[in-house]
């Protein structure tokens, strides 16, 4: 699959908690904590499990930066 967006990160899912509708991926992305909020189906769907490689692609609008006082 060919995608325009370039913020690819490959992780593995290490946790899934699912809702009455939407399920928290837990990821794992080189050492870091990434949460993507997906609808259960999508999550049953993907087949995901914990231990599973994946990528998450980040397509946002607005990205907003702080530095420490």
């Amino acid at each position: 699959m060919k995608l325009s967006a370039r913020n690819q990160l490959p992780a593995k899912v290490t946790k899934i908690s699912e809702g009455a509708a939407i399920a928290n991926v837990e990821l794992d992305v080189n050492g870091l904590r990434v949460v993507a909020s997906i609808t259960v189906e999508a999550a049953q769907e993907l087949g995901l499990d914990e231990g599973s490689d994946v990528t998450a692609i980040v397509k946002a609008s607005d990205v907003i930066l702080a530095t420490a006082d």
